[in-house]
């Protein structure tokens, strides 16, 4: 089995309602985002898939939230943008968008050095 693991970022808002706390004000996050992807089949190159095409994927859902007022979108109507919500969002963003070879395993935003939470899909 093949791992393949990236990184980008996005600025963005947000606010935690019902929240009994500083977050449940207005505030922002340089957020990262991480993935893993896995598949079981190199292709005659030896790439399970180029860098560059599953970065290009990232960078699509990413620019749905970058420069935003996360609970502003329509994803998070009814659900709290927290970094557990937003790292399930990417996660369904990218499955679909990536080749039947490549399986997403994971997504992980870190709204700061110190504080991330990922989300991997159950089986």
């Amino acid at each position: 089995m093949y791992r393949l693991k990236i990184s980008d970022s996005f600025s963005a808002s947000h606010q935690l309602k019902g929240y009994k706390g500083k977050c449940e004000s207005l505030h922002g996050h340089n957020f990262k985002v991480e993935l893993v992807v896995e598949g079981k089949k190199l292709d005659k190159l030896g790439l399970l898939l180029d860098f560059k095409t599953l970065k290009k994927i990232l960078a699509g859902a990413l620019e749905k939230l970058d420069h935003k007022h996360l609970n502003q979108l329509p994803a998070f109507s009814k659900n709290n943008p927290s970094a557990e919500n937003i790292a399930e969002y990417i996660f369904r963003e990218l499955a679909r968008k990536l080749p039947r070879a490549v399986k997403l395993c994971e997504v992980c935003v870190w709204e700061s050095d110190q504080a991330g939470a990922c989300y991997t899909k159950q089986s």
